[in-house]
């Protein structure tokens, strides 16, 4: 009787996640509403946190997935959505939303993928960047809405174009061998930064945080970086010169499994533009500076690419259906491709994680950094790799890997605490030949210099 039942159960379940889904536009006060009612449906595998504050005093809410909210497991990636950057475009906010109810209700509903997909990584999906902005751009309607009416935020301020510029330290100290990773900030960035800025950038200083997406509109292309044309000779605002990462190959692949898993973003030709394969480099399209994405790739061990997703930024109702199940099954193809390359742990000889020790990667001149933990992430292509891992007091260690198609390979190290050695002392001299009392030459203290590394 039971085992009859259970078909009857799952079509009930259907119907029930069906009737849930509603494709309409949410203000703030709705779009708050369905996080935490998703985090009711899900109580066991989501969490609703701020991460601070709009000028206005909305919260900047995130919807973790997670089989242990609040917890970062060990050698479990942490990925991020961020959505409605810019507050007319509003198509990502509403795709986000859309995600955190299929993920609940697959979730409930015993999709293995899903669950597999929740019990590996946690996620972290915010909706709204900018929910000040999005309040004017919807006072409008989506009909009579300006081209940039309330894309900046409440104080005028494009938040695109508000992050620290690490890429003009990158590319002079690139001369001079300087840091490719974890650019440090400058002393006074506090002061030069919108509350929405400094909320994220500390949001990711505090999660090690290794792939990620922001989603905003106006075009149909998965953009990677760098967004920040290093050629400085060109004025014009429309500057086109190709400036790839140590990463651009991988860039491109992450790029085109969202392409390719989009309904027609791969076609190439969309709102007036041609991209081959529906992917470019930001800066080969045009040179933007202060962005996220290349904030995150040089001031944290998070790889972050940007989606635009619609022609209209603020699409009617009727066209957010057919845009979710275009974009349904690429935002979660681009989740999973957090799960390649290498990753593992960095230890002492007493197995207590390393935190910070350096992950450098022969002929890629970019590092990672290990976690709080001493766990690390990799992304890499397949192929065959020499890793070696570094840390201050410790001596490195380099190994030879070689990572496949599907799974992250695990390469864990177990560093050796660096012993300083004394110099050797001196005897004593000045041995009278006369066969007299030994005295011992006086011996001026050597200066210590410091260790370059």
């Amino acid at each position: 009787m039971a085992r009859g039942l259970r078909p009857l159960a799952g079509a009930l379940l259907l119907l029930e996640v069906a009737a849930a889904v509603s494709f309409v536009h949410h203000r703030y006060e709705e779009m708050v509403q369905a996080l935490f009612r998703v985090q009711s449906e899900c109580p066991y595998v989501t969490r609703v946190y701020s991460i601070g504050r709009s000028v206005e005093g909305r919260h900047l809410y995130v919807l973790e997935f997670s089989d242990y909210p609040g917890i970062h497991e060990p050698l479990e990636p942490e990925f991020k959505y961020v959505g409605n950057m810019h507050g007319n475009e509003v198509l990502g906010r509403e795709l986000l939303l859309q995600l955190s109810e299929f993920l609940c209700e697959e979730y409930r509903r015993g999709s293995e993928r899903v669950t597999r997909l929740l019990h590996d990584t946690r996620i972290h999906i915010m909706p709204s960047m900018n929910p000040d902005g999005y309040e004017v751009a919807a006072k409008q309607g989506p009909d009579s809405i300006g081209y940039l009416t309330g894309r900046n935020n409440a104080n005028g301020v494009d938040l695109n174009r508000n992050f620290p510029d690490l890429n003009t330290f990158m590319y002079y100290s690139g001369e001079i061998s300087g840091p490719n990773h974890h650019i440090p900030l400058p002393d006074n960035w506090k002061s030069q930064v919108e509350p929405e800025t400094l909320a994220v950038i500390q949001w990711i200083g505090s999660y090690n945080f290794v792939l990620s997406a922001n989603l905003h509109g106006g075009a149909v292309v998965a953009n990677y970086p760098y967004d920040k044309s290093q050629d400085q000779r060109f004025r014009s605002h429309r500057r086109t010169v190709n400036t790839p990462t140590p990463d651009d190959k991988l860039f491109q692949k992450l790029a085109k499994t969202y392409s390719y898993a989009h309904g027609w973003m791969h076609r190439g030709w969309n709102c007036g533009d041609y991209f081959a394969d529906g992917i470019t480099n930001g800066a080969s399209w045009y040179s933007l500076s202060k962005g996220m994405q290349d904030f995150n790739y040089l001031y944290t061990n998070c790889f972050e690419i940007t989606l635009e997703l619609s022609c209209n930024k603020f699409p009617p109702e009727k066209d957010l259906e057919r845009q979710w199940m275009a974009n349904r099954e690429a935002l979660v193809a681009f989740i999973e491709e957090i799960h390649q390359g290498i990753k593992g742990m960095v230890s002492d000889e007493n197995n207590n994680g390393i935190a910070g020790a350096v992950i450098s990667v022969q002929g890629i001149s970019h590092d990672v950094t290990s976690g709080d933990m001493g766990d690390y992430f990799r992304l890499l292509l397949p192929g065959t790799y020499t890793v070696t891992a570094s840390a201050e007091g410790y001596q490195p260690q380099t190994v030879t890997t070689t990572v496949g198609p599907a799974e992250p390979s695990l390469v864990h190290f177990q560093l050796k605490q660096d012993v300083v050695r004394k110099p050797p002392e001196r005897k004593a001299s000045g041995t009278r030949t006369n066969n007299k009392t030994l005295q011992k030459k006086v011996v001026p203290r050597a200066t210590r210099r410091g260790t370059q590394r």
